[in-house]
């Protein structure tokens, strides 16, 4: 039988733990790469009635399941679904987002080499810091099980290193020592400043 850590949490209940911590009744949150629906349905569940999630895919199979996880837990009414990329999230989300969770790869059951793209995800994060509420966060799993994948790490990595530290507080979770792929992790962010005039 297998066991579980109970002070070490995989890096998907680490960064469901810090949607949990930044996400409450009332606010807005946003699923970028909506998947099979697990991250959407958390927010969904977070968010409350008063709330408000937007969630993104450019696959139509991941917004039918994303719709039918919602469904099945009476949360369809709490979330907007966009089948369309992540880089557009200036055109549907009002400013003043508390949470915004990224999962960059692939759909897991599907093919591969439809995956997150370096351009496309930097439009998006870029999107992303306009819209968050001074604490509100930002998370990024980044899986690095497929081709191309080196490259999308490359650049959110550099695009982190970018940022006014004064103004974001940023965190690495990643499990160590796996032998048979390179681990995925998880990269959060925190606008410890308000947005400055411009």
């Amino acid at each position: 039988m297998p066991t579980f850590p109970q002070h070490l949490p995989g890096i998907v209940p680490f960064a469901h733990a810090l949607l949990g911590s930044a996400v409450s009744e009332g606010c807005i949150a946003v699923d970028a790469t909506a998947g099979n629906g697990h991250d959407t349905a958390l927010l969904a569940q977070l968010v409350g009635d008063s709330g408000h999630v937007y969630a993104f895919d450019i696959q139509p199979t991941a917004i039918a399941r994303t719709q039918q996880r919602l469904a099945q837990h009476h949360l369809s009414h709490r979330a907007t679904l966009f089948c369309t990329g992540h880089e557009h999230l200036l055109e549907h989300v009002p400013a003043g987002i508390q949470a915004i969770i990224f999962n960059l790869g692939w759909l897991p059951g599907s093919d591969k080499s439809l995956a997150t793209l370096p351009e496309t995800t930097l439009t998006a994060l870029n999107s992303a810091l306009k819209l968050l509420n001074l604490h509100g966060i930002l998370v990024l799993v980044l899986y690095q099980g497929h081709t191309g994948a080196h490259l999308e790490c490359e650049a959110v990595e550099n695009w982190l290193q970018s940022l006014n530290h004064l103004e974001w507080r940023s965190v690495r979770y990643q499990l160590a020592y796996r032998s048979d792929a390179p681990a995925p992790y998880v990269l959060a962010l925190e606008r410890v400043e308000p947005v400055k005039p411009s």
